[in-house]
């Protein structure tokens, strides 16, 4: 888009839940504002998106039982279906990504990894492969077996790291561009009882910060690209120790969601459910060290996602529960968002940036 003035933005939502499903904006890049375009409710619940290459093609999963995958051609204001729905051959996919000319899904329910190949017009083909996770954590109802929770591919590319909620672990596999097949490599346990649900490559390739949902921390890990490990270094807190983690009362805890690195690694921010907050994180020169500085109200509730536009000036907060989604004002020199409008969008799980 060179230097134009406006961008593209794409939000999930859960259609079982009022939300109209897959929904477009414009991005005002100068004030950071969205207006809403248009919808699809093609696909139920379509929970995250992820972006294709080019932008004119938008992945979703279906967070349903059975889980579903679909792409959407979004060159116009309302989005399409591109091909058809895919099943994803496992129940509750709650996260999506592209690697090696495959979308790979995490999915909750099952507990599994699953690769579907991107065919040359952006469709989804059928599943190529699926990878069955194993085990469980101390929590008797979050952890009674594995939740796949996401799935990225590692900077260098040569990776798939999924990250398990119900196994307290991240588990790395290979995937093979030609067959889809998905190998697993190898399983990093992190502390018992933590519940791991996202994590966050710094840019230089060489830490990953991973959020934790059970407990309120971040767990920094340094990177092995060669050998496809992250390695553990210890645990930060994302909530100050001497405030409540979530309501007064103690009725609602704080179930961090999401984990957002600054383009250039001098912040981290991460958004707090039951807080309804976004905290930040000060990162020290290597990545190593992260410190938490500041909380700042997420401009709703139950904070599900965030998102850092390209120029790393605007934060977004997808806030579930009050159906709206939040821009922010990064300050360039502390990292800390300020609040600068918020636009209706009922049931928002995610938020993409094109």
């Amino acid at each position: 888009m060179g230097g134009s003035s406006t961008g593209r933005a794409f939000m999930g939502s859960f259609t079982s839940a009022g939300g109209l499903g897959v929904t477009v904006a414009e991005v005002d890049r100068n004030t950071g504002a969205l207006t809403v375009l248009g919808s699809s409710d093609a696909l139920p619940d379509p929970s995250f998106l992820a972006l294709g290459p080019g932008g004119e093609a938008l992945y979703a999963v279906g967070e349903s039982a059975p889980g579903s995958a679909a792409a959407f051609d979004v060159s116009g204001d309302v989005p399409a279906l591109l091909g058809p729905v895919r099943p994803v051959d496992a129940d509750g996919p709650t996260h999506l990504a592209l690697a090696a000319g495959h979308l790979v899904t995490a999915n909750y329910g099952s507990g599994s990894v699953t690769a579907l190949p991107v065919l040359a017009d952006g469709s989804l083909g059928e599943v190529s492969s699926v990878v069955r996770h194993e085990g469980s954590g101390p929590d008797s109802e979050r952890q009674e077996g594995p939740h796949a929770h996401q799935v990225l591919p590692d900077p260098s590319g040569r990776w798939v790291v999924a990250v398990d909620l119900g196994t307290d672990s991240v588990r790395v596999s290979a995937l093979d561009p030609a067959t889809g097949a998905l190998e697993p490599h190898g399983e990093t346990p992190l502390r018992p009882g933590t519940g791991p649900r996202h994590l966050a490559f710094h840019p230089s390739g060489r830490y990953v910060y991973v959020l934790n949902e059970l407990v309120t921390t971040l767990t920094v890990c340094r990177w092995d690209a060669e050998a496809g490990r992250p390695e553990p270094l210890g645990e930060v807190p994302v909530l100050p120790e001497t405030e409540p983690a979530g309501d007064p009362d103690g009725s609602v805890r704080a179930y961090p969601s999401e984990v957002v690195v600054a383009h250039d690694g001098r912040f981290l921010w991460t958004a707090n459910r039951g807080h309804d907050s976004i905290s930040v994180l000060t990162l020290d020169e290597t990545g190593e060290k992260a410190a938490l500085v500041a909380t700042v109200g997420c401009g709703g509730r139950w904070p599900r996602d965030l998102t850092l536009d390209p120029s790393g000036q605007w934060l977004y907060a997808a806030n579930e529960r009050s159906g709206n989604v939040s821009w922010f004002a990064v300050d360039a020199e502390t990292g800390i968002p300020q609040h600068a409008g918020s636009v209706e969008v009922l049931a928002v799980s995610c938020v993409v940036l094109g």
